[in-house]
C-alpha cells in the first residue's frame, strides 16, 4: 500500500497509474516491457503474516527482475513527509552500471520540464531492499510528495502524469540506444 496522499488516496494507486501509463508509452516507443503488476496486487508467494508476505513480495520481485533477459528496472513511487512543505522529485538508483547515469539524467530532465526550480539530486539508493539485490541498471523514482497538496493534485492529474511518463520514456529510450538492448521492467 506505502503511503496515503493528504486527501486518502493511496500511493500504491498512483504508482499503478503511473507505470501503466508508462507501459502503454514505451510500447508505442517500441520498447519491449515488462510489468511485475498490472493490477492493485502484491506478488508474495507465501507468508501468514503481513511481514512475512511484505518480504516474499521484495524477493519475488527481485527473483522476476534478476531472471529477465538484460533488464533495465523503472521502479516508480511517490514520497511522503509530515511537514506539507517539501515537494519535488527524486530519482534514487542501484549500485549497478549504468544506474548512476541514468538516474542523473531523469533528475535533470525532470528538473528542466516538469519541476524547475527543484533543488534535489539524483542519489544513490540505501537500504532499500530491491535496489540493492536487483543485478541490472535500476532507478527508484519518487515522482512527487503525497504530502504536499499541490503536488498531490499535480500526481493524480491524467495530464501530468502522462508529462511524467513521457519525460521518463525518452529517457529510458535515449539510455537505450546509448546501451544493449535491455528490457524494461
Amino acid at each position: 500500500g506505502g503511503a496515503t496522499s493528504c486527501t486518502g488516496v493511496l500511493e500504491s494507486n498512483i504508482n499503478l497509474e503511473i507505470a501503466l501509463k508508462l507501459n502503454d508509452m514505451m510500447h508505442l516507443l517500441g520498447m519491449k516491457t515488462l510489468m511485475i503488476r498490472e493490477t492493485d496486487i502484491s506478488v508474495y508467494t507465501e507468508g501468514e503474516t503481513i511481514a512475512h508476505k511484505k518480504v516474499s513480495d521484495l524477493k519475488e520481485r527481485v527473483r522476476i527482475i534478476n531472471q529477465a533477459n538484460n533488464p533495465l528496472l523503472i521502479s516508480i513511487h511517490q514520497n511522503t513527509f509530515p511537514q506539507e512543505k517539501y515537494w519535488g522529485m527524486q530519482v534514487f538508483y542501484a549500485k549497478t552500471d549504468g544506474s548512476k547515469d541514468l538516474a542523473e539524467q531523469m533528475q535533470d530532465s525532470f528538473r528542466k520540464t516538469l519541476s524547475p526550480g527543484n533543488p534535489r539530486k539524483a542519489k544513490k539508493s540505501e537500504g532499500i531492499y530491491l535496489m540493492e539485490k536487483v543485478l541490472c541498471p535500476a532507478v527508484l523514482i519518487e515522482c512527487g510528495f503525497l504530502s504536499n497538496p499541490v503536488e498531490e493534485a499535480k500526481l493524480r492529474n491524467d495530464d501530468y502524469q502522462k508529462e511524467l511518463c513521457t519525460v521518463i520514456a525518452c529517457i529510458c529510450s535515449q539510455y537505450l540506444m546509448q546501451s544493449a538492448d535491455q528490457d524494461i521492467l
